[in-house]
C-alpha cells in the first residue's frame, strides 16, 4: 500500500456540483459523484448536494463511525439523526413497503468512494526559485513529505524536480515532512503575537541543478 493522498479543505470545497461532488467526514475525503449519478433525480440526494464540498462530520458518531441516532419523540424508537433531512441509504423513520434495502453497504461505509485523507492542519509556505527570482506561496498539508509538496508545486514549475530544495542553507530530505525537516509551523506563534504570517512565511529556496526533466 502506498501513502494516502492528503487534501486541504480548500481542495475539497471546489468539488461542489452535482457532476463533481466531494465531501469530507471523520478525517476522510469521499468522491460522491458516482453516487449522485446513480441516484440522480432522487429527492434523498438533496442533503448531500447541499453539503457538496463541505465537511459533514457532524452527521456521524466518531466512536462507531456510523450515522448519529436519536430517540423519535413520537415513537420512542432510536432512529438516524438527520438534521438536514433524510438522505440516500437512510431508512424511513416508519415501516414502508417502498423502502429498498438491497443496496449493499451504505455509501458512508463504502471505501470505494474514498479518495484520500483530509489534512488535520494545513500550512502556507513560500517557494523561491533562485534561478528566475520568482516566488510562489502555496498551501500544503502538514502530513505531506517534500516530494508530495514538489508535486503540488509542479503547476508553477514543471521542472521543479531539476532543483535542489533547501531551507536555511540546508538540503531538504524529500522523503520527510516540513516538520521533520526542522521547518516548524509558526502559525500559532504569529496568532499570539498578532503578526501577519504572510510577511514572515518560511522560505524554501530552489537551486537549479540540471534540467533532467527535459524531453
Amino acid at each position: 500500500m502506498g501513502r494516502p493522498k492528503y487534501f486541504t479543505p480548500n481542495e475539497v470545497s471546489i468539488h461542489n456540483t452535482i457532476d463533481d461532488i466531494w465531501v469530507s467526514f471523520l478525517g476522510k475525503v469521499f468522491n460522491l459523484t458516482p453516487l449522485c449519478e446513480k441516484y440522480k433525480g432522487d429527492v434523498l440526494l438533496k442533503p448531500i448536494l447541499l453539503s457538496a464540498g463541505k465537511d459533514i462530520s457532524n452527521w456521524f458518531n466518531p466512536k462507531n463511525k456510523d450515522i448519529r441516532t436519536h430517540v423519535d419523540p413520537l415513537t420512542g424508537c432510536i432512529i438516524p439523526y438527520c438534521p438536514n433531512g433524510r438522505f440516500i441509504h437512510i431508512p424511513p423513520p416508519y415501516p414502508s413497503s417502498d423502502w429498498a434495502n438491497d443496496f449493499g453497504r451504505p455509501w458512508w461505509k463504502d471505501d470505494s468512494y474514498v479518495v484520500g485523507i483530509l489534512s488535520k492542519k494545513t500550512r502556507f509556505i513560500k517557494i523561491i526559485n533562485t534561478l528566475t527570482s520568482q516566488d510562489q506561496v502555496i498551501e500544503v498539508c502538514s502530513e505531506e513529505n517534500m516530494s508530495e509538496i514538489l508535486e503540488r508545486y509542479l503547476k508553477y514549475n514543471l521542472h521543479a524536480g531539476s532543483y535542489t530544495w533547501k531551507y536555511d542553507g540546508r538540503n531538504l530530505d524529500m522523503n520527510k515532512s516540513l516538520e521533520e525537516n526542522n521547518i516548524p509551523d509558526e502559525d500559532e506563534d504569529f496568532y499570539k503575537l498578532s503578526m501577519n504570517d504572510d510577511t514572515f512565511l518560511q522560505a524554501i529556496h530552489l537551486y537549479f541543478n540540471d534540467d533532467l526533466t527535459e524531453q
